[in-house]
């Protein structure tokens, strides 16, 4: 009842199947292995944070430009404060606020944007603590510019003036005359009774959209090698229930005629 297995229509059936499956597999199992893998970037990159917030700091110059390695690591700059924007929408645990960003104009001529701390509610000009006057040497760690519209920074724009969706040396640099880093940082201690704004890990390092995007690739190739095995074994079943209706001579006329032409084919392949 089997031989028709042996027919160039299932010996292609057959080699399309055992190609199919391992390939599902292997596809899968990557898939879950990058998936692996931001986890352990993730956890690596939190522990980082924490390492980094302990470390000595070095002049802002021996860190540029930020990358994976000098993402979160302590920096120091001397200059003096200059122009101060408010960015709004952003959260410090459950609750809403804005952070006070200075820009802080150093002897190279650029400025470093200095997040100098977080209030809660909508931005307000009038709320938030001037900035220092004169000389001032400030710490705190190392941040990379963001990117509008990526890992929840807004892409908001018509913003009232004084303010900026996103700490972007691109944004920053067409509200004022000078260069700007690209870069920020965040300091160890709110100024002026503000809360800190805690340091991030670095970009493309957490448990991100893209991370989960491969959890969900895993589960489909696996679904396609199973969903391959059952079709294989319902053309089986369908094949095999067809050379039983045959043999009992209950198919068709249309079906039986088509089956009497296909059978000389089969023995003469067989």
């Amino acid at each position: 009842m089997y031989r028709f297995l042996l027919t160039p229509r299932w010996f292609g059936i057959n080699v399309f199947v055992l190609l199919a499956i391992p390939f599902c597999i292997f596809m899968g199992s990557w898939q879950l292995s990058r998936f692996e893998d931001r986890m352990t970037a993730s956890r690596d990159a939190e522990q980082q944070v924490t390492t980094d917030a302990r470390e000595a700091a070095r002049p802002l110059a021996e860190l540029l430009p930020v990358d994976q390695v000098t993402s979160g690591k302590q920096a120091t700059a001397t200059g003096r404060y200059d122009k101060q924007l408010l960015v709004p929408d952003r959260q410090l645990g459950d609750r809403e606020g804005y952070y006070v960003l200075t820009l802080l104009r150093t002897d190279s001529g650029k400025a470093l944007p200095v997040v100098r701390g977080w209030l809660p509610g909508t931005p307000d000009p009038a709320k938030a603590p001037a900035a220092p006057k004169g000389e001032v040497t400030v710490t705190g760690a190392l941040q990379a510019s963001e990117t509008p519209g990526d890992n929840g920074v807004s892409a908001q724009g018509g913003l009232p003036a004084g303010q900026t969706a996103a700490i972007s040396a691109a944004s920053l640099i067409n509200l004022v005359p000078y260069g700007v880093y690209d870069a920020w940082v965040t300091l160890n201690t709110g100024d002026s009774g503000m809360k800190a704004v805690p340091a991030t890990a670095p970009a493309d390092s957490g448990l991100d959209l893209k991370a989960f995007q491969n959890l969900g690739y895993t589960g489909e190739w696996f679904v396609f090698a199973g969903f391959v095995v059952f079709m294989w074994f319902r053309l089986l079943r369908r094949e095999v229930e067809f050379i039983r209706d045959a043999e009992l001579g209950i198919l068709p006329d249309d079906e039986q005629q088509e089956r009497d032409q296909e059978q000389p084919q089969e023995k003469a392949s067989a």
